[in-house]
């Protein structure tokens, strides 16, 4: 199976510095206070660092040693980091859940079910990667790399979707689709309030 490529490709210098998605900082508040992150394919440790800084434990995945070796030398508090191939190697994260997972500009269609099967009830997933019309401004172009209209909608299947959109954005020219879900809690009574999961304005 071929590996996606921005797992393969050495991340620049500064990858590790540079600002957290947009989507995930307004997204962020959706998981609980205080509850653990997974960081899918986290690299350097931007949103590791994001989540942290809010008090939240994270446990970070990524192919690349030295992103590891970075993060670890951040020194945030309660940050479990794993190498791992999670295209050809086993899940790390079977039968485990978590308050909050993070995946931005990685698409493996194979793992999307493990993904979505470690949010935990209560918990939330903040999804962001390439979409389809990426091929027409840049990479990745492989249709194994860009999600498909409505294919992460697809995926939440059995989640609350509290956000969704798929477009363009122009700085850098991409190509993007993007969720926002919550695993609701076992079935409310007659008389519990919904939950109020709130719509912030886009930072």
């Amino acid at each position: 199976m071929p590996n996606h490529p921005l797992m393969n490709t050495p991340h620049p210098p500064l990858h590790g510095t540079a600002p957290p998605s947009a989507w995930v900082q307004r997204w962020s508040h959706l998981v609980p206070a205080g509850g653990t992150v997974l960081d899918v394919a986290g690299g350097y440790g931007r949103h590791a660092r994001w989540f942290s800084e809010r008090n939240h434990p994270v446990a970070l995945v990524d192919i690349a040693q030295a992103a590891i070796d970075f993060v670890v030398n951040l020194n945030l508090p309660q940050c479990e980091t794993h190498v791992a191939d999670i295209e050809s190697g086993p899940w790390p994260f079977a039968q485990r859940q978590f308050a909050g997972v993070v995946v931005t500009n990685y698409l493996w269609r194979p793992r999307l079910a493990d993904v979505v099967a470690c949010v935990a009830p209560g918990g939330a997933l903040i999804y962001e990667t390439f979409a389809a019309g990426q091929e027409a401004v840049g990479k990745p172009s492989r249709p194994d790399f860009l999600l498909q209209p409505g294919e992460l909608l697809a995926v939440c299947t059995g989640l609350r979707v509290v956000a969704y959109e798929h477009g363009f954005l122009d700085h850098p020219p991409r190509f993007v689709q993007r969720v926002a879900a919550v695993r609701e809690l076992a079935e409310r009574g007659e008389n519990t309030q919904p939950p109020r999961h709130l719509l912030k304005a886009m930072l």
